[in-house]
């Protein structure tokens, strides 16, 4: 757990001991694809877990899971002690939640895609104040204060008025930082944020994400940036093959894994 964020709950509050995010042997299939084969993880409030491992592992797939994007197959999702896209029927098994429950979870939870996925016809600022005042019924001139104060916090103020035609593509990935931020989530979630950049705008948004993970955002991260894994995680997940291979501090994760397939991943990227 971050510091700051520890020394700012009480001693004898639970939230220090349980874990916001508790994933038990998901299962997650496409027709005859078993992609995700009993994945379980649990993350604490103000950590920062970094997932890697090779395309087609089902990093992103458990992601877009985790906000109920894509429905489970099997075993259950907790953010926060409450089930994530479904609730137990009077049988005890798992059917799917309401609309609006789902919609209510979603709000709680920050989702940054790997293309951006701003709405083109919308300035900066509008796409960052759109969900705050049409989901959570937010005053406008609230979230608009909010959104401009996010915007210089990303390195933006100056944008508020452009449209994302207008901005670079890490320009657009801070925009899609803020707007997730304006909804003030419990948790974030980063696809890859960085894949779809050029190598000169990365650092851009990595230096976004790292300062979130100073101040103790409770973040889960699929990437390909060891070097930001290695600096700003609390904890490394491989993932191969639909399941969790090891997971590890990256101190030892990266100069002392465990497993024979994370050292051949690791060599071919390292």
């Amino acid at each position: 757990m971050n510091a700051q964020l520890a020394a700012a709950l009480p001693p004898t509050d639970p939230a220090r001991a349980l874990p916001i995010v508790r994933a038990a042997d998901v299962h997650k299939s496409f027709g005859t694809l078993h992609v995700l084969r009993g994945v379980s993880l649990s993350v604490m409030r103000g950590e920062v877990v970094c997932i890697i491992g090779p395309s087609g592992s089902g990093k992103t797939t458990f992601l877009r899971c985790l906000n109920h994007l894509e429905r489970i197959d099997g075993g259950r999702i907790e953010i926060d002690g409450q089930l994530v896209g479904y609730r137990e029927g009077k049988n005890g098994k798992l059917v799917e939640d309401t609309k609006v429950n789902i919609a209510r979870m979603r709000a709680q939870i920050g989702f940054v895609f790997q293309r951006f996925n701003l709405w083109p016809h919308m300035t900066a600022l509008q796409n960052i104040i759109e969900a705050p005042i049409r989901v959570k019924g937010e005053p406008v001139d609230q979230v608009i204060a909010r959104a401009e104060a996010l915007l210089d916090r990303v390195g933006l103020r100056d944008k508020r008025n452009a449209y994302p035609g207008r901005l670079s593509g890490g320009q657009q990935q801070r925009v899609a930082i803020a707007r997730a931020l304006a909804m003030k989530p419990k948790l974030m979630l980063f696809d890859e944020a960085t894949s779809a950049l050029d190598p000169e705008t990365v650092g851009e948004v990595l230096a976004v994400m790292k300062e979130l993970a100073a101040e103790g955002m409770t973040m889960i991260c699929v990437t390909h940036e060891m070097g930001f894994a290695r600096e700003a995680g609390d904890r490394v997940v491989m993932m191969d093959e639909g399941v969790v291979v090891e997971e590890g501090t990256p101190e030892s994760l990266f100069t002392r894994a465990t497993q024979e397939r994370t050292r051949q991943f690791l060599a071919k990227i390292l």
